[in-house]
């Protein structure tokens, strides 16, 4: 079962777009891969009453007064087990590979410290509640 789940990942279409890119993209993907993409899905789609979706959506929290911390702050981020240098890059490739046209033109991509400062004051069950006054507030 695990060598049909690695073969699926390898061979995914986003597997292969980051085989294509710079290793600093690979190492992202590969982060993804391991940390995200099993609540949110290869495509990132997210799972029905679990992760949401991310395609067309992650980008406007940049956009929207707290957003930007938000996306730091919810559980699976700011508890993911890697460090922060690995947690931005993950973010950064996240944001680009799934919602790259709702990025605001001033977009600064996620740096370590910011990352190390913000997800040391986590959301825990908050982050849904949180998640809907964001995206309400942006409409």
């Amino acid at each position: 079962m695990r060598l049909v789940l690695v073969l699926l990942l390898l061979t995914s279409p986003v597997a292969a777009a980051a085989r294509e890119g710079n290793s600093a993209s690979s190492r992202a993907w590969q982060n993804w891969a391991l940390n995200c993409q099993g609540c949110h899905r290869p495509d990132g789609s997210g799972t029905v009453g679990g992760a949401p979706s991310l395609p067309g959506v992650v980008g406007t929290f940049l956009t929207t007064p707290g957003g930007r911390e938000y996306l730091v702050r919810v559980p699976g981020v700011s508890g993911a087990p890697l460090n922060d240098a690995d947690l931005a890059a993950v973010l950064n490739w996240m944001l680009n590979q799934y919602d790259e046209a709702n990025l605001p033109p001033d977009f600064q991509p996620y740096a370590a410290e910011e990352v190390a400062r913000l997800r040391d004051a986590p959301l825990g069950t908050r982050a849904g509640e949180e998640r809907a006054r964001l995206l309400s507030s942006n409409k």
